[in-house]
């Protein structure tokens, strides 16, 4: 394997095969020493995290593949947090895509004279991030992901909908277990010319409360997975 990028929470690797390879670590994005995926830096380590995310990431990619949706994931090996994964072209130097269906976090940061924290989204809204941690992910519109040729048009709105159709599965799949999803990131990319989920899909890309109260990620699995 060649190492081909260190990132916060997990390193990639260029597998012979043309495939990749994901290792997930146990370090986790927050400030503080508390955990928060909006945040843009390691805030701390927890403990068999990178084993947890892995368990959550091929549940839930396993679950939307099952509902139609393109994912880059082959397999997983729990033991070692290692994830096999097709190779996808992201777009541009990274962009996120966060699906709010509660307005908290980040959203309430920047918009908070509009809307009161906590208070729900109908039908759910999707934004875009350029991920740069030393400009705190700017959001970023679709005609300017057009204009600085991160993106097509048709990419966008092919991302957009596909991101609310994930974030509306996973939404559903958590209440059958008591749990409401707030918010959720992901990342999209191209393989063979066709748009696919990509990266992971975690505790640590998502905010779950459950009765009103925050579930720390670390609690997610033995929530979700029981």
């Amino acid at each position: 394997m060649k190492l081909i990028y260190t990132g916060k929470t997990k390193d990639v690797f260029a597998l012979e095969d043309g495939n990749y390879l994901l290792q997930f670590k146990d370090d986790a994005t927050g400030a503080d020493g508390v955990f928060d995926p909006g945040e843009n830096s390691v805030g701390l380590t927890i403990e068999g995290l990178g084993q947890e995310c892995l368990a959550l990431s091929k549940y839930f990619f396993e679950l939307v593949g099952e509902n139609g949706v393109p994912h880059h994931m082959l397999s997983g090996d729990l033991e070692r947090a290692q994830m096999v994964v097709k190779p996808v072209k992201m777009f541009g130097k990274g962009l996120e895509v966060v699906v709010r269906f509660v307005a908290t976090g980040s959203f309430i940061r920047r918009y908070g004279d509009y809307i009161t924290d906590g208070t729900a989204i109908e039908g759910g809204l999707v934004e875009f991030t350029l991920k740069n941690d030393a400009k705190s992910d700017p959001p970023i519109t679709g005609d300017s992901l057009a204009a600085l040729g991160i993106m097509t048009p048709a990419q966008y709105e092919e991302c957009k909908a596909l991101a609310l159709k994930i974030g509306t599965i996973i939404k559903e799949n958590l209440k059958t277990k008591g749990l409401d999803l707030y918010d959720m990131k992901f990342e999209f990319g191209m393989h063979e010319n066709k748009v696919i989920l990509a990266d992971e899909i975690s505790g640590g890309c998502m905010r779950v409360y459950k009765d009103g109260v925050w579930v720390q990620p670390m609690d997610l699995n033995a929530l979700i997975l029981s």
